[in-house]
């Protein structure tokens, strides 16, 4: 029986139970999850500090002794750290564990690269200035933010309180620009459950960034994502190597 083992940060409240649900039609697949300390999302040095690698190692320990398949780090902090802090980290854990490593934003990109992205939408609770170093992390590497909208929050466990109807409404502000793609980016929102209905709406992909994360996890094991069924095109894609 497929193992993911997911890491999660200390004040997330949805990513759970939206993962539970995402594999409820996958009985063969299991979810375990290890924290570690976040309480905000800021650009403050103590902000930072909280996605140094050697907590976040020390909770895929945790996962590795469950025997899991793969270690899925299921948050966005690589969006305003910069990718190459992710591609390190995987390699810090898979060294640490003997097990592969993913994460919701490095498989979020390997989606917009799948369908040839160039422009996108970005919608995420953050705050400006946290949202314009995500959209200057995205245009070093060649990808153009031709719409964005932010609600300016910093505390993480804020983030699960966002309406979906406020994230409905964003969506389809962004969405007026016609991007190729549209990211939700960030894994403390209720909205991955919000996809499938959004796409048939507005006529483009939508890819949310709790279900990025889920996606490569299980295709990185064989486990067939396009199972997973009524959560958006996301699951039919075939995965980068």
């Amino acid at each position: 029986m497929p193992r993911l083992g997911i890491l999660v940060p200390s004040s997330n409240t949805a990513l759970e139970p939206l993962v539970a649900r995402m594999l409820s039609g996958l009985p063969d697949v299991t979810a375990h999850f290890s924290r570690f300390p976040v309480t905000r999302i800021d650009l403050s040095e103590g902000g930072l500090a909280q996605f140094d690698p050697t907590p976040i190692i020390l909770a895929a320990r945790l996962l590795a002794d469950a025997d899991v398949d793969v270690i899925c780090w299921n948050g966005t902090s690589a969006g305003w750290c910069g990718f190459d802090t992710d591609r390190s980290l995987c390699a810090q854990i898979e060294a640490a564990t003997s097990i592969p490593c993913v994460t919701s934003v490095l498989a979020l990109n390997d989606a917009l690269h799948t369908i040839g992205a160039k422009r996108f939408g970005l919608v995420s609770p953050y705050t400006t200035d946290v949202q314009s170093r995500i959209v200057a992390n995205y245009a070093s590497a060649g990808l153009h933010c031709v719409a964005e909208r932010h609600l300016g929050i910093s505390r993480n466990a804020d983030f699960a309180d966002v309406p979906p109807a406020t994230l409905d409404a964003m969506c389809r502000e962004v969405a007026v620009t016609r991007p190729d793609a549209l990211m939700i980016f960030c894994t403390n929102l209720k909205a991955a459950d919000r996809v499938a209905t959004l796409e048939a709406e507005l006529g483009l992909p939508i890819y949310d960034t709790i279900a990025t994360g889920i996606w490569q996890a299980l295709a990185s094991i064989g486990a067939k994502p396009e199972r997973i069924t009524g959560w958006g095109s996301l699951f039919g894609l075939s995965t980068g190597p």
